[in-house]
């Protein structure tokens, strides 16, 4: 994947001439991350407070910036200035730089502001030619001086003459064979000779040039090189998964090189200061010797835990174990470091702020708060809401992960891991998952409320067709079950019972695993963590910390008790959206049907009351139970009726195969009488058509019902002590003539029930702000409207004029890698043009009405970046789903915590 076309690399070219390029590390600070990297300012930190770091200096991200800016030309002056910081570096170590007789020699690594370990190029050992190798054997040891000079020709010929780097290898292991030796280590002297004769003829048979012998024009071409390593696959990849910025640039470091490959004295280890899985405050790392930095990760040979380098050499052990302290305590938090040990010399060559997995973030914050290192609101800060999904969800064992064949990759719609045999239709989901207890994962093109019982049954659901908002990514980040949507690589053909992806065909019972989380999809069985909320006291104490903080509540998205009870363990402030026609799905749909295909009022009313009435009741008394003494917003119905009815299409071959075939008459007229009932409701745009308070206008009854079910519910929990908070919420307003029509009539049934039961309880009727001329007239329908929601699904829907699922499915996925648009605006909230809308309506609705509750009930409530918009324009909760919950709890801390810091 390339950069996105509109990404602008920012340069003043009327500075040019008068920018510093180059700093010294004695010149910068750890506070210079913008314009050193983060490497190269901790390599000025580390120098600064006196720690053994070679001699260097780094060229900025700024000069990055320029080169690309110029179309790969380096900015004026700045190779000057790296020549004089090169004089500079030269009389320090005593060694002038280009001097074959005494060549000073240098690594040139890459360091942007953000760590991306790996992802951009390093070349050591520069300076070195035919002549030079030379006068470093004789001070030296000839062995030594052809393994410096063959690594610096193989990672040179990789990084900047683009030879790819099995070729090198496989001359490598040719000379190891004919010496007889098993490792890199065992290579003699003129194993590494001949080995640097014929890499050089493979660079010049590869790319046409001779390599380079003029150091200085080895410098040159390693720097630029490192400037285009910016924009290599795997960094511009990197930055994508991990939302870095492609204009930041990187920043060149050349440092003095110091060998951790010059005998059994040497050698060179990475560390960390706690242990990056678990978090435990132990030294962490392993160390070789006689080795260079990259023998350590790049698995050639096998080094020592770095806790055996206490024997081998107590006193290196006993300096760097003292330096590692004193860096965690200097930049107060677990630091990676590299190092390493020349002659028995100690050198530290970076430290960063350590990777670390979402357990050890959590226990390393809680840790250092109880040690006093850090604050509660830093160790709030600190913590990414993605590692709580990691730690709420199950998860696949990373090693199991690596060594799984990957099948195909899709939209991570709900996160999560999850194993099981591959089935294509609810009814065999249901059949495989609830009565014989296997772990199946339903896989269709795309899910229909029709297969909510298959849904249920299952462990993961992967769709073909669909985006984050889709059927199957709602209901499956409703029920906590990892989705993996709007996977179009495969191919499913629900005849034959199987997709294929890439030649691999998929059948009927074989075995996937599904990562949520990151939209992959495995073949096979992949291993599994399941951990519990129940079991993480750290993460317990982060979030009550977290909870000391923030002013926005975090309340869930609930449909049945068993959901509210989860969302309230998960510390849920309330319920901000019961759909309660998810309380008709999977086998209730036929009880709705019922009623959807009565042939006069008299029996519709009749199912009403007698079958769908109890119903709602039973599941709203449940719900009021579990949130007792917390709010619970109750949407009446909002989807078009045609919904709870069979596909038209599929009713009407079943009707054209009974009169081919003669088949039974009585079965065919009643499909023929549904097939009028359906396309009686049938509509070419339903989601702008009768749906919602429009639905509820046309057919009172309905929300009549469900009103008195809500009130006959919350009036018996509140005779049995429950303290109910019920709040009715009409969907899809668009003008207040539409609440002075059907809010009258609810609230008369409301007042009925509890004349009725005699019981008063408080309550309040408000309205879903999802139709952009809601928000605009929010004046209005605050008159009316004693609450406020934003579905901000459908408000976006609106305001774009696309249809999300087909959107997603066609083009929008396509305009976010291509940054057209920043973010897809179904995950993350649209913050100049829906975010403008939702602002308007929360001060023009509370300038009518002083004490309006206003909230999100879309699942934007659970994206930190929509939590922290929506804390700034003074909502007073976000709802989400409940495993959710724990996110949005802490990015709403994360927004007053950066609040307070913007003030100060």
């Amino acid at each position: 994947m390339s950069v996105p076309a509109n990404t602008i690399y920012h340069f003043d070219q009327s500075t040019e001439k008068t920018t510093k390029w180059v700093y010294a590390f004695e010149e910068g600070n750890a506070g210079m991350r913008d314009l050193l990297g983060g490497k190269g300012a901790n390599l000025a930190e580390m120098t600064n407070i006196g720690l053994p770091v070679p001699p260097g200096f780094t060229i900025t991200t700024a000069a990055c910036l320029a080169y690309l800016a110029k179309g790969e030309v380096a900015p004026a002056n700045m190779m000057d200035q790296t020549i004089k910081a090169m004089a500079d570096l030269g009389k320090k170590m005593g060694r002038t730089f280009g001097n074959n007789a005494d060549p000073l020699l240098v690594s040139v690594r890459s360091g942007s502001k953000f760590s991306m370990p790996g992802m951009m190029d390093t070349i050591l050992n520069l300076g070195l030619n035919d002549e030079a190798v030379l006068a470093l054997a004789a001070k030296s040891d000839p062995r030594f001086a052809w393994d410096a000079y063959r690594r610096f020709v193989q990672m040179f010929g990789k990084v900047v003459m683009d030879v790819e780097g099995h070729h090198f290898e496989h001359i490598i292991t040719q000379i190891r064979e004919s010496e007889g030796v098993a490792s890199d280590p065992e290579v003699s002297a003129e194993g590494w000779q001949k080995a640097v004769k014929e890499f050089k003829a493979l660079i010049k048979k590869e790319t046409g040039t001779d390599f380079p012998l003029d150091p200085w024009k080895q410098l040159e071409l390693a720097i630029e090189a490192v400037f285009r390593s910016w924009n290599g696959k795997r960094a511009v990849d990197y930055r994508n998964h991990t939302n870095i910025a492609h204009d930041l640039g990187t920043a060149v470091n050349v440092v003095a090189m110091v060998f951790g490959n010059m005998g059994w004295d040497s050698g060179s280890g990475v560390a960390f200061t706690r242990n990056p899985s678990t978090g435990e405050n132990v030294l962490y790392g392993e160390f070789l010797f006689n080795a260079q930095g990259e023998d350590v990760v790049s698995g050639s040979r096998t080094p020592i835990p770095i806790a055996k380098l206490q024997d081998e050499q107590p006193e290196i052990y006993r300096q760097f174990h003292d330096i590692a302290q004193t860096l965690e305590k200097h930049y107060r938090d677990m630091q990676d470091v590299e190092f390493t040990v020349e002659q028995n010399r100690l050198w530290m060559l970076q430290c960063r702020n350590g990777k670390r997995t979402a357990a050890a973030e959590v226990k390393i914050a809680v840790d250092q708060v109880t040690e006093g290192l850090i604050s509660k609101d830093e160790a709030v800060a600190r913590i990414e809401p993605a590692q709580i999904d990691q730690l709420l969800h199950p998860r696949f064992d990373d090693d199991a992960k690596k060594a799984a064949k990957l099948l195909a990759k899709g939209l991570n719609a709900s996160p999560g891991a999850a194993v099981g045999t591959v089935t294509f239709d609810a009814d065999t989901a249901e059949q495989l998952g609830k009565v014989e207890g296997k772990a199946v994962i339903l896989v269709r093109p795309e899910t229909t409320p029709d297969d909510v019982h298959g849904m249920l049954a299952a462990k993961g659901i992967l769709t073909q067709h669909g985006g984050a908002t889709s059927h199957a990514a709602v209901v499956a980040r409703q029920l906590g079950l990892p989705c993996v949507a709007g996977c179009e690589d495969i191919r499913i053909d629900l005849k034959a019972r199987q997709f294929s992806v890439n030649g691999v065909v998929v059948k009927e019972g074989d075995v996937v695993s599904l990562d949520g989380a990151r939209g992959e999809v495995f073949l096979g069985a992949v291993k599994t963590i399941a951990p519990s909320f129940d079991d993480q006291p750290d993460l317990k104490t982060i979030l009550g910390w977290a909870d000391s903080v923030r002013r926005l509540q975090v309340w869930a998205n609930a449909d049945d008790p068993d959901q509210a009870r989860r969302a309230r363990s998960y510390g849920a402030q309330g319920i901000g959206l019961c759909r309660t026609e998810h309380m008709f799905l999977g086998d209730r749909t036929e009880k709705f049907q019922e009623a959807i295909l009565a042939e006069t009022e008299e029996e519709f009313n009749r199912v009403l009351d007698e079958v769908l009435l109890p119903l709602q009741r039973n599941d709203f008394y449940g719900i009021f139970k579990e949130m007792d003494g917390l709010p619970v917003i109750i949407r009446l119905l909002d989807p078009p009726l045609h919904e709870f009815l069979p596909s038209r299409e599929s009713l009407i071959e079943e009707v054209a195969t009974l009169k081919a075939k003669d088949g039974d008459s009585k079965l065919l007229a009643e499909k023929e009488a549904l097939l009028h009932v359906v396309n009686l409701e049938h509509e070419f745009n339903p989601m702008l058509g009768l749906r919602g308070c429009r639905l509820g206008i046309m057919r009172p009854a309905l929300n009549r019902m469900q009103v008195r079910a809500i009130f006959e519910a919350a009036c018996d929990a509140a005779r049995e002590g429950v303290d109910v908070h019920p709040e009715v919420m009409i969907p899809l307003t668009s003008h207040i003539n539409e609440l002075k029509e059907i809010q009258p009539l609810l609230l008369e049934t409301a007042r009925a029930v509890m004349e009725e039961k005699g019981v008063t309880i408080k309550y309040k009727f408000g309205t879903m702000i999802e139709i952009p001329r809601a928000a605009l007239t929010a004046a209005e329908i605050a008159s009316m409207a004693e609450f406020f929601s934003f579905g901000t699904n459908d408000l976006t829907q609106m305001t774009y004029g696309i249809s999300r699922d087909d959107a997603e499915r066609k083009f929008l996925l396509n305009y976010v890698e291509r940054g057209i648009l920043p973010k897809n605006p179904f995950q993350t909230i649209d913050q100049t043009g829906v975010g403008r809308l939702m602002e308007f309506a929360v001060s023009e609705g509370r300038a009518a009405r002083g004490d309006l509750e206003v909230g999100i009930c879309g699942e934007h409530g659970g994206d930190p970046a929509s939590v922290e918009f929506c804390h700034k324009i003074g909502l007073n909760y976000v709802s989400c789903s409940p495993y959710r919950v724990p996110i949005a709890r802490l990015a709403a801390a994360q927004a007053v915590i950066r609040e307070r810091k913007a003030k100060k």
